[in-house]
């Protein structure tokens, strides 16, 4: 397994790192991304953590190729704002069409040279969505007839299991959003795409377990860690 750290957007003031993990064994290409908004530091954390998990040898990538980027929107995150402008407002929204955001278009020219099969999106949001549907807090969200469905389906069954509070529990929403990752990945790149989204009024603690917990449901079902 080799593990090399590269910066995103270098010699930009948007420069962040990102981080390659290869098994040197073929098998999918995933690719999984966080802190695009500010606000949502449990997301950051969560994939930040895996990615050092992975560098000390503590976790053991088994087959193909992980890309993780833990905190894509550093200067938000600074500010502890959700971005201005929106950055999962301004990926490509067809074919020929550039990204709007100088971050947005490093992110997506990473995607390009490496082809991700599938894509995690990890942020966070207010509201459980067990409570009110028009929320997505503790959701996992994908597109109508997603070639994800029903892998997610039953990640989120697998995660409710596990979950004694029924509010805290997970569902799927679907939902579609021009500008966003997920779509440009789903429908430019043809990779199975999730955004995973914990909820705001939870613990801290509490959502980086969760988000953990499901980026390695993920992983494990594809061979890609034991």
């Amino acid at each position: 397994m080799f593990v090399e750290k590269h910066m995103l957007a270098a010699g930009t003031p948007y420069a962040t790192p990102y981080y390659v993990i290869s098994s040197g064994i073929p098998g999918p290409v995933f690719m999984m991304i966080s802190g695009i908004h500010g606000n949502e530091p449990a997301s950051s954390r969560a994939a930040q953590g895996i990615a050092s998990r992975l560098s000390r040898g503590d976790l053991i990538l088994r087959s193909g190729k992980l890309i993780i980027v833990p905190l894509v929107n550093q200067i938000a995150r600074r500010k502890g704002i959700r971005g201005k402008p929106d950055l999962n407002r301004t990926f490509p929204r067809g074919q020929g069409t550039p990204a709007s955001h100088p971050l947005s278009a490093a992110v997506w020219q990473l995607a390009l040279r490496n082809r991700p099969s599938w894509v995690l999106d990890l942020h966070e949001a207010n509201g459980l969505s067990q409570l009110n549907p028009k929320r997505v807090g503790q959701s996992l969200i994908i597109s109508p007839a997603s070639r994800a469905e029903g892998l997610a389906k039953q990640i989120v069954k697998r995660m409710n299991l596990t979950i004694p509070h029924r509010a805290y529990r997970f569902n799927i929403h679907y939902r579609e959003r021009a500008g966003t990752s997920r779509m440009a990945f789903q429908r430019l790149l043809g990779a199975r795409a999730v955004t995973v989204e914990t909820c705001w009024s939870l613990d801290y603690a509490m959502r980086v377990r969760m988000q953990t917990e499901i980026v390695s449901h993920f992983l494990r079902s594809q061979g890609m860690i034991g």
